[in-house]
């Protein structure tokens, strides 16, 4: 029986792509988390300089349109410093990263109660501790299993039970 072999460069070019596919999963990580200090920096400027109700606004998502668009602004401006691309690039990464962190923040904020205890107390630094609390609720969201290797199951795939090794399953 003759064995099947793949041409060295096939061989090359598979090793070659996998590696690179690990190590776009830590930079869009990375990514991630730089996004998340960026908005994490411009809510904390807001709260330090008094604004803790239009924090507490913008997520609930109840701030006026030109105050949205102003934080916005300088999250999208903070996160171009800090990632240190240049170009069309920069500015279509920062547009698909900006969003999801966003909604994880927004979600981690209803999830947390956090905005009634933000709205309840607008003291600067009860702000900053809440504020504190969020980015560590939204980095959970984010990066849920650590270095785990966890996985977060769709609902279909929690309910269906799983076979031990050697156990044949049966639909």
């Amino acid at each position: 029986m003759k064995k099947f072999q793949l041409p060295p460069q096939v061989l090359g070019a598979v090793r070659h792509t996998g590696h690179r596919a690990s190590q776009t999963g830590r930079w869009v990580s990375h990514l991630a988390l730089r996004a998340l200090d960026a908005v994490q920096e411009v809510l904390r400027a807001e709260v330090e300089s008094g604004h803790v109700r239009l924090v507490a606004d913008f997520l609930a998502d109840k701030a006026l349109p030109a105050a949205k668009a102003l934080l916005l602004e300088r999250m999208t401006a903070r996160l171009l410093l800090r990632l240190g691309l240049r170009g069309t690039l920069l500015t279509n990464v920062a547009g698909w990263v900006l969003p999801f962190v966003l909604e994880k923040l927004f979600q981690a904020a209803r999830a947390s109660g956090l905005l009634a205890r933000l709205e309840a107390n607008p003291t600067v630094a009860e702000g900053l501790l809440r504020l504190e609390e969020l980015r560590q609720r939204a980095a959970r969201l984010i990066f849920p299993d650590g270095a785990s290797g966890a996985e977060v199951l769709a609902d279909e795939e929690a309910n269906t039970p799983l076979a031990l090794p050697g156990e044949i399953q049966s639909n």
